[in-house]
């Protein structure tokens, strides 16, 4: 995570306005207040967290509905007293439950999001373990069946990237992106991981 932290200028009742961005999009996802604990918390759980000026207390995005907002960066403006805080969104940010506060759909470029909402949903089936799920059968089988499962993808998608049957060649990569999106959570890691270190491989290019 990076923070650009100039001198914040808190205003009378030591509150900023945060601004949330999509980080994938761009697309402005909401705004709320606040303050240096809701900061600081944001900054060591990577869960953005403001300050409920209603209720006069912090509150977690999403600890409600269950669509958190993961922190990426947070940068303070030119003049200090706005901060701009980009995330990885796990669904709809507004109350109502549309995408943003402002009634807008997701922005072009959001099927990263679907994949942020997916990988969520794959966690929701290892620890709920529903009878009927596919997703479930391959947890309960364990690691080794689910690294088999993502070598038998990988090498149909090797096969079909021999012909010329676009749609075949498409569907054995999604089969493979899912299966490995599993085996990321079987070993408790998630898409940002491989995400930061290709960020990281790139600056190095």
């Amino acid at each position: 995570m990076i923070y650009k932290m100039n001198v914040i200028k808190y205003d009378a009742n030591g509150l900023v306005p945060a601004i949330v961005q999509n980080t994938y999009t761009g697309q402005v996802l909401m705004m709320a207040y606040m303050n240096a604990e809701s900061l600081q918390k944001t900054k060591k759980t990577g869960l953005v967290t403001f300050y409920s000026r209603s209720r006069q207390q912090l509150w977690v995005k999403g600890e409600t509905s269950g669509n958190f907002l993961h922190v990426e960066s947070i940068s303070v403006d030119c003049d200090g007293d706005t901060l701009l805080v980009k995330a990885i969104p796990d669904g709809p940010v507004c109350h109502t439950g549309s995408y943003t506060c402002w009634n807008e759909k997701p922005a072009e470029g959001s099927q990263l999001g679907f994949l942020m909402q997916l990988e969520k949903v794959i966690k929701q089936r290892r620890i709920q373990s529903p009878e009927n799920s596919y997703t479930a059968h391959l947890f309960k089988e364990g690691i080794n069946k689910i690294a088999q499962k993502v070598g038998e993808e990988a090498v149909e998608v090797v096969i079909e990237a021999k012909d010329n049957n676009d749609e075949l060649f498409l569907n054995e990569c999604a089969d493979l992106l899912f299966h490995f999106m599993v085996l990321l959570e079987a070993k408790e890691k998630a898409l940002t991981n491989v995400v930061n270190i290709l960020k990281n491989r790139a600056k190095r290019k």
